[in-house]
């Protein structure tokens, strides 16, 4: 029998060191774009889209990768993404220019797609009554890992050096690597390509396909609102601050501090959304996050913004587990990887836009323009979302 609690820790240490992997550059990839021999004048362009072409790159790749695990198997998939990232994440400390510095990023994108397939392996093993624990636990790996990896790469990255680290994260998917193929099991028959139930058909077969839409379009938003601050952070952190203290630090600290809480809530949200209902657990999340945003906006001190951006935490571990049990209770087995994958899709995209928005808006009006533009988003989705779940959210019901 498969020990599905076993495979699902070692995919959340999977999924963490993935998260890790995609988010540690940012603190010191404009320094490391410098390093290389780019202009001046083009660091700061350099830096942007080496960090946005790895999330693009996944983005279109992941449908292809899902297509492939639900004929070879999730197992597989995870193996390879974990042994594809060890190596693009290990040459990047060898790497001699930029021009090998973004085609190195763009193949990790590529060879992406170990957090997909760990949820679809999960959601397929993991009891019914069980998902939305095993799932919210699942998803603080790589929302964690997303969260904490810029301070973690950067504090690497001061103690042993740039190149250090990604040698460093390298070893680290090695090891992610020797522990799925020792220790997930997998109980998977592959099957032929014309025997595999096509992609139209999957999507045919989902029994509420407008729900289903409506989840890719929160995950893109819940993303969008993670980076949309990326690009602008150490300069509102300066501008709060009257450019006094440790900005770097201070910036990590509160990029950080978001991940933190979404660990310690996710388990217990999953929980809640198995006993009442995953979806009103999401609107609740929205709801929250709204809250959050729009004060961020008006705040005096760095501290303030850090004490926001950690209760949004609380509403991010209340969104990724709601999600992906509602994905998974709409998706017939024989396509869960693909639809996952699918919603990872969004999930880049959201990780790509967001950004976009953030220097947007703040070169259009000001830094506190970026937290409107962004509840904005959030306040569609909530309607969006209570039109979806009207039947059952406001009564005992559970979708």
């Amino acid at each position: 029998m498969i020990n599905w609690k076993k495979n699902l820790w070692v995919a959340w240490i999977g999924c963490f060191f993935t998260g890790v992997s995609f988010s540690l550059v940012m603190p010191f990839i404009p320094l490391y774009v410098e390093q290389l021999g780019a202009p001046k004048d083009k660091i700061e362009f350099y830096a942007g889209l080496s960090i946005s072409v790895t999330a693009l790159a996944a983005a279109l790749i992941s449908p292809v990768w899902g297509s492939l695990a639900d004929r070879k198997g999730r197992k597989l998939m995870m193996v390879r993404a974990a042994i594809g990232m060890t190596f693009a994440m290990g040459s990047l400390a060898f790497v001699p220019n930029v021009f090998w510095l973004l085609v190195m990023r763009f193949l990790n994108g590529i060879l992406s797609g170990y957090m997909p397939n760990a949820t679809a392996m999960i959601a397929s093993q993991a009891p019914l009554d069980k998902r939305g624990f095993a799932l919210g636990t699942l998803a603080t790996g790589g929302t964690a890992g997303s969260l904490i990896g810029p301070s973690l790469g950067g504090a690497l990255a001061e103690a042993f050096g740039i190149r250090a680290v990604f040698i460093i994260t390298g070893v680290l998917l090695l090891i992610t690597t020797i522990l799925t193929i020792f220790l997930v099991k997998e109980d998977f028959t592959p099957a032929e390509k014309e025997d595999v139930v096509p992609t139209k058909e999957v999507f045919r077969r989902v029994s509420n396909l407008p729900i289903l839409i409506g989840l890719f379009i929160t995950t893109l938003v819940l993303q969008l609102g993670i980076y949309s601050i990326s690009p602008i952070l150490t300069l509102y952190i300066r501008q709060l601050s009257g450019a006094g203290g440790n900005i770097l630090f201070v910036s990590g600290l509160i990029v950080s501090v978001a991940g933190i809480s979404a660990v310690i809530s996710s388990p217990v949200l999953g929980r809640l959304g198995d006993r009442i209902g995953s979806e009103k657990v999401l609107v609740a999340g929205l709801i929250f996050s709204l809250i959050c945003y729009v004060p961020m906006s008006f705040v005096q001190t760095p501290f303030q913004l850090g004490v926001l951006r950690f209760l949004l935490g609380f509403s991010t571990g209340a969104l990724m587990p709601s999600i992906n049990t509602i994905i998974g209770r709409l998706t017939p087995t024989e396509g869960v990887s693909r639809v996952y994958s699918y919603n990872v899709m969004f999930q880049n995209f959201g990780q790509v836009l967001g950004p976009m928005v953030g220097s947007t808006m703040a070169a259009a009006y000001n830094y506190s323009s970026v937290f409107i533009a962004t509840a904005c988003f959030v306040l569609f989705n909530i309607c969006l979302s209570i039109f979806n779940f009207r039947k059952t959210l406001f009564t005992k019901n559970s979708f």
